[in-house]
């Protein structure tokens, strides 16, 4: 390929709108450019890229089995409806979008296509004979981002390989989720990534486990909490600890004043107290798909705080019914209800339900739920029902009962480790690329699709699914691998694995030689890139750092005396070479470096 051919335009400037430095280089190097917010064109470098992971995640699947197929991008809406996700993707959580035909039968643009891909199977897999099955695709899914950015990081439009797996038992699932977990690792190894596989929530997929594999990097959005022994890894949603303990021994309990106190730390300082010994109760309502809507009272450690995804789960296995939405309730919000007495700042866990016997659209009864961490304390500190007043050295007991205990916590870092106390947690940053599922019978069970046992029973099919974000994961390898200078891809995804530049086009020595090079790789069977362009050699070699192509051959002066210079990107390695070594020493370093990516071969 020809640099003057390849519609190569760079900029010098980084762009306003770009926020992280991965964004910066993508829209600088020519890669991508933005269409609106969340859209992106990719260019021909970037097309490359992408082109270069696709065939190792193609490579890596058909190697277990796995058939490439491609589901349609626009589905019926009834499908969704069936599977009881319309509402939650459409008007709950709002990320799908959705449209109408000319006939107003309704259809979405698919974020994701377990719907479509399970009634698939109900047509097509009658038997256990027919089981296991892998079916996957690489195609552009849609997502309603509220606030798209991070260009291709968190984009309305993408490229993504997700797989499903079909089975006649749990047990089988669990081997190909073990497998294809694998798999994943050998995909993030052979493009050059360091990744991680945490512990993750299964979200709005559901499921009844699920990992996530993250690109480690400072500018993830995802806080991941990794054992300093590295036998346990969790995104913080999911990640799960045992927190340090000051117990409260006063007994019996007495009351205090707190009325010149406005927070746990006024009263911890006027009276001697530890957050760790308070529990503080926290006011939300939710709003149930069936049109509900009930309040909850949590109660958590004074020094803790609520993870949202976690009361989530913890709703739906509670009462059974998706929840749309969890609202803080604000004092306005408590006053526009008429509840004029409450100090949304000191609820007290016991709070009555009689409270709420004339609020019309509630539930009039409170959903109690305590985090594990504070149903286990033994002694405590909490609100005597007003602002006024706190109870020292008060039990659960005391209190009438202990609230529904889950774990409701947000873990963090430097806390002691479930697996192993002796343990202590360490954070860092991480953007996902990957996530596997096992959806168990969920959907083949509300899809009503099922298949023939050896038995001679029909029974849903056991579910796996596992997705990568391909047009994330080229931006997660800029994000972990570059400097100063620009991009340095690994050689596996690099859009080119050698660039040839010429230092004058206006001198026919260093045309005919650079030619000459290009012939012998492209014969090599060498990707090359030609920078045929009519540029300053100091812009050729500015945009070569840029690009971040893995290696590098300039031909300038010495070319007189048939001599180049080769140069590794990462490195920043050069040395001189005549132009009769150059392709075998360019064909040894580029086999030697693609066997320590793979390992041995």
């Amino acid at each position: 390929m020809r640099a003057s051919r390849l519609m190569l335009v760079t900029l010098r400037d980084t762009p306003t709108d770009a926020e992280i430095i991965s964004h910066q280089l993508l829209v600088r190097g020519g890669f991508i450019r933005r269409v609106s917010a969340g859209i992106h064109v990719y260019l021909p470098l970037m097309w490359r890229v992408l082109q270069r992971i696709t065939s190792i995640i193609r490579d890596e699947l058909n190697t277990t089995g796995a058939l490439e197929i491609l589901l349609p991008q626009l589905q019926p809406a009834d499908l969704w409806q069936r599977s009881q996700r319309w509402q939650p993707y459409t008007a709950g959580e709002g990320i799908m979008f959705h449209l109408q035909d000319r006939q107003g039968r309704e259809f979405g643009l698919g974020p994701t296509h377990e719907e479509v891909v399970t009634s698939l199977a109900g047509e097509l897999l009658f038997s256990y004979r027919q089981l296991p099955v892998i079916l996957y695709q690489i195609q552009t899914k849609f997502r309603d981002e509220i606030r798209p950015r991070f260009g291709l990081m968190r984009g309305r439009e993408f490229i993504m390989k997700d797989a499903y797996s079909f089975h006649t038992t749990e047990d089988d699932l669990c081997q190909t989720y073990k497998a294809m977990r694998h798999t994943y690792r050998q995909i993030f190894e052979r493009c050059g990534l360091r990744s991680v596989a945490v512990d993750a929530d299964s979200g709005a997929i559901g499921g009844a486990a699920s990992q996530e594999f993250m690109v480690t990097a400072d500018s993830g959005e995802d806080l991941l909490l990794i054992s300093s022994d590295g036998c346990y890894a969790a995104n913080q949603e999911k990640a799960v600890s045992i927190p340090d303990e000051s117990p409260l021994l006063l007994k019996p309990s007495i009351i205090i004043d707190t009325s010149d106190c406005r927070s746990i730390e006024d009263i911890c300082k006027a009276h001697g107290l530890k957050a760790g010994q308070f529990i503080k109760v926290i006011l939300l309502l939710v709003h149930f798909g069936n049109g509900s809507q009930q309040p909850v009272l949590v109660s958590l450690r004074g020094d803790h705080e609520l993870n949202e995804v976690k009361l989530t789960n913890a709703l739906q296995q509670t009462c059974g019914d998706n929840v749309l939405e969890v609202v803080h309730l604000t004092r306005e919000k408590l006053l526009a209800r008429g509840l004029k007495s409450l100090s949304i700042y000191f609820l007290a866990p016991n709070l009555p339900d009689s409270l709420l016997d004339n609020i019309s659209g509630w539930t009039q009864k409170f959903l109690r739920f305590a985090d594990k961490a504070a149903s286990s304390l033994t002694r405590f500190v909490c609100s005597a029902g007003t602002s006024e007043f706190h109870r020292v050295g008060v039990t659960w007991a005391e209190l009438g009962s202990t609230p529904e205990v889950f774990d409701l916590r947000i873990a963090r870092e430097g806390e002691r480790c479930c697996h192993n106390p002796d343990q202590r947690l360490k954070a860092c940053r991480g953007i996902e690329v990957g996530h596997i599922f096992q959806l168990g019978q969920r959907y083949s069970s509300i899809l009503e699709t099922t298949f023939t046992t050896k038995s001679g029973y029909q029974e849903p099919y056991w579910m796996g699914c596992y997705g990568i974000g391909v047009s994330r994961l080229a931006q997660s390898a800029v994000e972990q691998h570059h400097d100063e200078s620009g991009i340095i891809w690994p050689l596996a995804i690099a859009p080119f694995e050698v660039l040839i530049v010429v230092a004058s086009m206006q001198d026919k020595l260093q045309r005919d030689l650079a030619e000459h090079l290009y012939s012998q790789l492209r014969s090599a069977n060498i990707d090359v890139l030609l920078d045929d362009r009519p540029e300053r050699a100091g812009v050729k070699l500015k945009d070569a750092d840029l690009i971040g192509i893995p290696w590098r051959l300039v031909v300038g002066r010495d070319a007189a005396r048939g001599y180049v210079e080769l140069a590794m990107r990462a490195s920043h390695d050069s040395h001189v070479i005549s132009e009769r070594e150059v392709v075998s020493e360019l064909c040894n370093a580029l086999r030697d470096e693609i066997r320590t990516s793979l390992g041995p071969l």
